[in-house]
């Protein structure tokens, strides 16, 4: 039986390598064997198909977890952790100083303890907003990803903080000026509305989405760089909404994963299982959350 290597498959099926030895480990693979400590994957061998309807019924707990939580005002358990993880690594990735207990007390207390450094009022409104923000996307996770709901994402980050008193600063509207992201250009200001618009129309015909398709999606929202700031922020709470909406366990990116996961978005033609492996790995350890809180998921 002729066989391919673990990489051979991943670049034929459009998934990680990760993602292969899993499916083969997991016996999705038939005729998948090890050899050593390396699978082999029968050439013939076709990409397992999406987890069924039950996997997608079994992950449904949590966006009704949350939403309970959230009305509830329960404390410490899966929301309450979900707010403080996502917004103080999701933060603390664009350069806010908040630690995450001042990140936590500003979500239990409305307050912030002062600390031994000096603490920005934006970093303090901006985590105060990405609550908020959170909240949103559980609310609106089964309705279809807009422009409109991007925009309002954009707004409720940022408004308030000294970007909202700038003239050339458009907050819950696309940006005004050009602008790179680590040295790359983006979309010019003019040409931000058709990308984005051709980006949404294609990414809604596909609906059910993939754990890939998000990626992908992800991955070509912060080239476009819609805003003239906020578009990390704003693309990763997109991809929770999407996550919760599809039924597949969302991952906060931690910022311990920071440059893995920017080197994932820069490479992402030539290499898009990277970003995927730093997203299953972040996803990983919101399973362990899962776990913790007695809340049942379908891998």
């Amino acid at each position: 039986m002729e066989c391919i290597s673990v990489a051979q498959a991943a670049s034929r099926w459009g998934v990680s390598e990760r993602s292969v030895r899993n499916y083969c480990a997991q016996g999705r693979v038939p005729g998948a064997a090890l050899a050593g400590k390396t699978w082999r994957v029968p050439a013939d061998a076709e990409k397992p198909p999406r987890a069924n309807a039950k996997a997608a019924e079994g992950n449904r707990e949590l966006l009704q977890r949350l939403d309970e939580e959230r009305r509830a005002k329960v404390r410490g358990g899966i929301y309450h952790k979900l707010q403080v993880e996502f917004t103080y690594n999701s933060n603390h990735i664009e350069g806010s100083r908040l630690s995450r207990d001042q990140t936590r007390l500003i979500f239990e207390t409305a307050t912030v303890g002062a600390g031994g450094s000096a603490i920005r009022v934006d970093d303090i409104i901006e985590a105060s907003n990405h609550f908020r923000c959170i909240d949103y996307c559980i609310d609106n996770a089964r309705r279809p990803l807009s422009e409109a709901m991007v925009k309002k994402l954009h707004r409720m980050l940022k408004t308030g903080t000294t970007d909202d008193g700038l003239s050339w600063f458009a907050v819950g509207d696309y940006k005004m000026l050009p602008n790179e992201v680590a040295g790359m250009r983006t979309a010019q200001p003019e040409e931000v509305v058709g990308q984005m618009r051709a980006l949404l129309d294609e990414y809604n015909a596909k609906a059910p989405h993939s754990l890939g398709q998000i990626l992908d999606f992800h991955v070509r929202f912060e080239r476009i760089h819609p805003f003239q700031d906020g578009n990390g922020r704003v693309g990763r709470l997109i991809m929770l909404k999407e996550c919760l909406a599809n039924d597949i366990v969302p991952f906060v990116i931690a910022d311990d994963m920071k440059l893995f996961y920017y080197r994932g978005l820069a490479e992402g033609d030539d290499e898009p299982g990277f970003l995927t492996d730093t997203c299953l790995a972040a996803q990983d350890r919101f399973k362990e959350w899962l776990g913790y809180f007695r809340i049942p998921f379908v891998e």
